[in-house]
């Protein structure tokens, strides 16, 4: 999928693709929070987050006791980012779709984004891209070929994060 192809269900240009690719313009999204007492009018941060981050973030605000996060395994607690105090100790994102969508426009996939590095992973083409974020948020040069040692280095971590959480196998058409 190209950015501007009259095909994919949503445009997000001038970020790749839309609502369902492993691409940025499928996966990245504002996000506004107001927490009173904690977050500051206007404050801006720049570190990427998941949903899974909500529920720890969530029960932290809510005075919880730390114990209480003890199933949100995937998700990390966001209050040193939104209070502008500190940082999170995560290296990474996964995402893992096994599935098809749309038809077949969207086919089994897993992504890691570490760093400003993105490696995605097309089950049915057992195909590997790579992209350099800082350099081309629109995901226009795949730098596999370029980039042999990045590329082994996002696989192992996507490989191990996929064992980790148990992830799904896809089940491709034949």
């Amino acid at each position: 999928c190209t950015p501007g192809d009259k095909n994919q269900p949503t445009s997000n240009l001038p970020l790749r693709a839309g609502k369902g690719f492993p691409y940025e313009g499928g996966i990245r999204e504002p996000l506004i929070v107001k927490a009173p007492g904690v977050t500051k009018p206007g404050s801006t941060c720049d570190v990427p987050v998941v949903t899974m981050d909500f529920f720890p973030t969530l029960l932290n605000l809510a005075g919880a006791p730390k114990e209480a996060a003890r199933t949100a395994c995937d998700g990390v607690d966001l209050t040193p980012l939104l209070a502008g105090t500190g940082t999170i100790a995560r290296d990474s994102l996964a995402w893992h779709y096994p599935h098809y969508w749309h038809g077949t426009l969207v086919s089994p996939y897993s992504a890691i984004r570490s760093g400003n590095w993105k490696l995605v992973h097309w089950y049915e083409k057992e195909a590997w891209e790579l992209y350099d974020l800082a350099a081309d948020p629109g995901e226009t040069s795949d730098l596999a070929a370029q980039q042999p040692a990045k590329l082994a280095e996002l696989k192992v971590k996507l490989e191990a994060w996929l064992k980790e959480t148990g992830a799904q196998a896809p089940i491709l058409k034949q």
